[in-house]
């Protein structure tokens, strides 16, 4: 069954680096705080989308390594790595819808949230680690006494302010993301949890009849 979860851990790290590459592509709507950032240095300073996603994401890894290492594992390495590189894969087949400047720009980027939630609850699901932006979070909550979400609220709002200070796209839609993503990532985290437990219910039921027989 390890194999599977990583194959959902995989799966769930894709879905996720596509929604963030249908998301960039109207982006002037707004962006996520972290990809705000990441195509505010982007557009400064070159390099790729995915690229700048890997060394803030390893940026992370290394300050929770220093602060607090129970959050770090190899899917948190695996998560900070592949991300980046997923979405400029995307980016790079040039397959996906770009920005018209109507309503249907707001159809394209609700279809990129909803993948980035699905996409989080799978990997999360899959137990091999949080992710490296969700592990510093977690350190910042155990050092600080702050709530997770106060946490949260705390890190997105002053990368929010980085980025907009280095240009990135800040609009309406920056300040209502994580409204619209988090109940989606909450709902395929249960059912995929409820799901690799399933399969691991009937691969020990099926193991163990085949030791009767």
């Amino acid at each position: 069954m390890r194999v599977l979860r990583y194959f959902f851990f995989f799966l769930g790290l894709t879905f996720f680096g596509l929604g963030n590459a249908i998301a960039v592509k109207v982006q002037y709507l707004g962006l996520h705080p972290w990809e705000v950032l990441n195509v505010a240095l982007y557009q400064r300073y070159g390099l790729t989308i995915g690229t700048w996603s890997v060394v803030c994401g390893l940026t992370l890894v290394l300050v929770s390594l220093l602060v607090d290492r129970r959050y770090i594992n190899i899917g948190t390495f695996l998560n900070a790595l592949l991300i980046g590189p997923i979405m400029d894969f995307f980016l790079w087949l040039n397959i996906l819808p770009t920005a018209t400047h109507s309503w249907l720009d707001y159809t394209i980027l609700l279809i990129g949230i909803i993948l980035t939630g699905i996409g989080g609850g799978v990997y999360v699901a899959a137990g091999i680690g949080a992710g490296p932006r969700d592990g510093f979070m977690l350190s910042v909550s155990d050092k600080t006494g702050l709530s997770v979400s106060r946490a949260r609220i705390v890190v997105e709002s002053l990368v929010l302010i980085l980025g907009y200070l280095l240009g990135g796209p800040v609009f309406i839609v920056t300040f209502i993301y994580t409204f619209i993503q988090s109940p989606v990532f909450q709902r395929s985290l249960a059912f995929f949890r409820w799901f690799l437990h399933l399969m691991e219910q009937k691969r020990a039921s099926f193991v163990a009849d085949s030791h009767k027989g």
